[in-house]
């Protein structure tokens, strides 16, 4: 299966341009537009004979608003239009709804009818071309629309959230189905969106599928992720799966690298050596002793290092560890593949050296794992700019360091050097807890150790951590309490679900 593709708001516009003109003479997008709202709103509203409330507002936004409303009215539903912009729409296609709407009886109202209490709302309030916060009366709208208690169905995007950031603008809509035209925005897909926008369909407005073709940015969604790992040759042997190796794990943190070294022997590592940089470091893991824990002064080499859980990186601290001056500098200098995470992020970001060693000198692939405070330190920027603009913030990172980075946080964005781009649709908030970032560093290790290439390893990670939470949910296990370990040993389970389908469905093709 091809994985979906995403859109920028500035991709948007030019599709939209393009199908306007694909369309000269055929009904136009914003008539299309309306049409599948109204269409979309009949299937939501309940059997109960409670109107519709539309609330259209400035902007083609409004414009699709009434379009749907004369549909709506033309199928004998009850529809009450709020008119929240109180001037004339400027489209001819908004303009004749609003004739056809008041020809057949239909009610505006200038204000919020206190007096009605609808089925459904339809938020035709603000479209992607939002450029400000909500404020004043527009954000007392948004709040009375929340708290109506009716099923919303949100009109491309849900009024208040920014489209290509997934960030609220002030207040936004919380809506029960979001209705997105044309294609997929990436706003709706990561940040505050995913509180906001409920289930999401997409309506091309019937234009051509070749218009979509080479979108930079994806989805990541099992489906699309579940066939990159081939199943094991039965003539297979543990060197097949190659070797890996974690550093990490300082005084106080060893369970981070242990963490890290687990997941990836679970997701399939033929060899696992873990490098704990405590002094008293531990010379066995008493539950998983198929780790082979060693000094890392006696590592024997590895195919692939995942590099920072619990490393012990101190900020605020004058003296220069080991980890920075001596064994960064060296593994940073490896031809092999590094996962680099954690600790390891953060003494970069506070070296020059390091920085330009990683941006300029790295002979194999690397791959970046950061959360949004370790991008900020990167980036040299706040987190909450790193937030503000997730998407901006990964592909800079991927951009500036040539490696592959996932940016971590609900809608998880992996990006590349060469400037294409996944957000991930997996995972919940069971994942916001200690040592689940150690776990996805070694399951990105251990894809990179069984032969997939730096992109692939990475997203399958991602998108298979994800899966795994939403699997250890699904059996009543979190979100509340969900643990890095219940992750890993979930995620073994659900690739091994994933391999076997694949396998099944391509013998019967």
């Amino acid at each position: 299966m091809n994985a979906p593709a995403v859109f920028t708001t500035d991709e948007i516009r030019v599709l939209e341009e393009r199908g306007a003109k694909a369309i000269a003479g055929a009904a136009p997008l914003m008539e299309r537009a309306g049409a599948a709202t109204a269409r979309a709103a009949a299937a939501l509203v309940p059997d109960t004979g409670a109107p519709i409330l539309v609330v259209a507002g400035p902007g083609n936004n409004g414009g699709d608003a009434w379009v749907a409303a004369a549909h709506l009215r033309e199928g004998f539903h009850r529809v009450v239009v709020h008119d929240a912009a109180g001037t004339a729409p400027r489209a001819p296609e908004a303009k004749a709804a609003v004739a056809r709407f008041l020809a057949l009886g239909g009610r505006t109202v200038p204000e919020w009818p206190a007096d009605l209490r609808p089925g459904l709302v339809i938020d035709g309030l603000f479209g992607i071309g939002l450029a400000r916060d909500v404020e004043g009366p527009l954000a007392i709208l948004v709040n009375r629309i929340n708290a109506c208690g009716a099923p919303v169905l949100a009109i491309d995007i849900p009024s208040g959230i920014a489209s290509d950031t997934g960030r609220v603008r002030g207040v936004a809509v919380r809506a029960t189905l979001t209705i997105t035209f044309i294609a997929r925005k990436c706003g709706l897909y990561t940040a505050d969106a995913l509180d906001h926008t409920g289930d999401i369909t997409v309506d091309d407005l019937g234009l051509p599928a070749a218009f979509f073709e080479g979108s930079r940015g994806t989805l990541l969604t099992p489906d699309t992720v579940r066939n990159w790992l081939a199943p094991r040759p039965r003539h297979s042997h543990k060197g097949s799966f190659g070797t890996l190796a974690v550093v990490g794990g300082a005084r106080g943190m060893t369970g981070a690298a242990l963490l890290a070294g687990r997941a990836a022997a679970l997701l399939g590592a033929g060899k696992t050596f873990v490098h704990c940089l405590a002094d008293a470091a531990p010379a066995l893991d008493p539950a998983f002793p198929e780790l082979m824990l060693r000094p890392l002064e006696d590592s024997p080499g590895a195919d692939v290092w995942v590099v920072g859980p619990g490393a012990g990186f101190d900020a605020a601290s004058k003296r220069i560890s080991p980890f920075e001056r001596k064994i960064l500098p060296e593994l940073l200098a490896r031809n092999a593949p590094l996962v680099l995470d954690a600790d390891a992020l953060n003494a970069i970001a506070a070296s020059g050296t390091l920085k330009q060693a990683l941006a300029e000198s790295r002979p194999a692939p690397t791959l970046l794992t950061p959360h949004p405070a370790e991008a900020a330190r990167l980036l040299g920027r706040s987190t909450q700019a790193v937030q503000d603009d997730r998407l901006s913030a990964a592909r800079d990172l991927a951009r500036w360091f040539r490696a592959e980075v996932v940016l971590k946080g609900a809608g998880s964005i992996c990006a590349s050097p060469d400037g294409t781009w996944s957000i991930n649709t997996t995972g919940n908030p069971g994942l916001a807890s200690g040592g689940t970032g150690d776990v996805l560093a070694g399951m990105t290790g251990a894809f990179l150790a069984q032969g997939l290439a730096a992109p692939a390893a990475l997203r399958l990670a991602v998108c298979l951590h994800g899966a795994a939470a939403d699997s250890c949910v699904a059996r009543g296990v979190g979100p509340i309490g969900l643990t890095a370990s219940e992750v890993a040993l979930e995620a073994r389970a659900v690739l091994n679900r994933w391999v076997a389908s694949a396998h099944a469905a391509g013998r019967t093709r």
